[in-house]
């Protein structure tokens, strides 16, 4: 009897990124999941965006509330805008 080894799909990163939130709530199938962190595992780049996700959800999920500073807060929102093609009027 012989042992079969599954490898991983590869997935390209902007695919990771749509599954990040599913992969972190636990809601990815088990094949999915074991792409994705195949992918984490030779990826430093989706690592980092996987674990600044969680870092985030665990600051959300606190319950605290944060006020940044004004000028903080002025450039966090023009830089949403710019990455999401908005224009701020």
């Amino acid at each position: 009897m012989s042992v079969v080894v599954q490898k991983p799909v590869e997935i390209d990163c902007e695919e990771v990124w749509r599954h990040i939130s599913d992969y972190l709530d636990k809601e990815v199938d088990p094949e999915l999941r074991f792409n994705l962190e195949a992918h984490f595992k030779d990826c430093a780049h989706c690592s980092a965006i996987l674990d600044g996700t969680r870092n985030v959800l665990q600051l959300v999920g606190d319950g605290r509330i944060f006020e940044f500073p004004a000028k903080t807060s002025k450039r966090l929102y023009a830089k949403l805008d710019e990455h999401l093609g908005r224009n701020n009027p």
